[in-house]
Formats: structure tokens, sequence, C-alpha cells
């Protein structure tokens, strides 16, 4: 396992269009691995194959609810969606910024685990936000085409040290 430099906005890898994965091998199986512990080490809520160069349609996304384990997508598609949510979006490949996005509040995703399985995965809130980012990152788009006014500056400040008792 090992971290990846993540690619930032401007970079052309970006842009393109991933190819689907026709069946996993260790190498993807490595992929996976990297990106979790990329994703973990960044802060973020997911990550896409491209965001660590690579063009192939996996994805990961761990928004810390149901599932006691990261989501694994790979080859993913967006099945049905829903509703509607307006929030603050932010990116690990756009750091430092973050904007209006209006995206699905439900959609339900079928995409394929690391053993080839077909699974269905469905998400509210900030899992569907982070399916749709995610997923649309495999096919070459960044979420700042779809801020709504002007993106911001952001900042995470740590939190501050615990001194009672001190």
């Amino acid at each position: 396992m090992a971290l990846r430099t993540i690619r930032t906005e401007g970079d052309p890898v970006l842009t393109k269009v991933c190819r689907p994965v026709a069946e996993i091998t260790p190498r993807i199986r490595t992929l996976v691995e990297d990106m979790l512990d990329t994703m973990y080490d960044a802060c973020g809520v997911g990550l896409a194959a491209p965001q660590v160069g690579i063009l192939k349609r996996i994805a990961v996304v761990d928004v810390g609810t149901e599932e006691p384990e990261p989501v694994i997508l790979i080859n993913p598609e967006i099945l049905e969606s829903s509703g509607e949510q307006t929030g603050d979006e932010g990116c690990l490949s756009v750091p430092g910024k973050a904007g209006t996005v209006t995206r699905p509040n439900y959609v339900k995703v079928k995409a394929f685990d690391l053993d080839m399985k077909e699974m269905i995965y469905e998400g509210e809130g900030l899992k569907a936000r982070a399916f749709c980012h995610e997923i649309e990152h495999l096919d070459g788009k960044l979420y700042t085409r779809l801020v709504e006014g002007e993106l911001h500056d952001v900042s995470y400040e740590e939190e501050p040290e615990d001194t009672e008792g001190d």
C-alpha cells in the first residue's frame, strides 16, 4: 500500500474519459488499496482513479455512514436519481476551494466489487453527492463546471487541543 500523488485541476488526465475494467488483476487490487490510503491521508470522502493518474473506471467512497467498509466502485453507473440538494462541494483535485453545487439527493448505483460481483448501492445526502462526484471524474468532468456562483477559499484548521485539566 502506498500513497499516490493526487492530480490537480489543469492536469489533462482529469479531462479524459476512463476505460472500463475488464478483469481484476493484482495491479487493480493494489491500485484500489493505494486509492483508499491516498483518500484517507487527504481526508477525502471519495477518490476516482484519474485523480491518481489512472484512466480506469474505478472510484472509492467512504462517507463514514452505513457501510462498515468503504464502497469500491468498478465500472459504476447511476441507475436512478431523485430529489435535489444544494450545498458546498469540494474536491481533492481542486485543493483549498469549494463551491455551491446542486445534485440529486438520492442515487442508486450499479457497480462491480473487487470480486467482479455486481453490486447495487444506494445513497442519500452526502453519499449521493459523493457517488455523483466520483462517477463524473470517470467521464473527465470536474465539479467546478456545476458550481453556482464563484468558488470560494476553504481552510481546514486543526481542532484546538483539549486543555481541560491543565
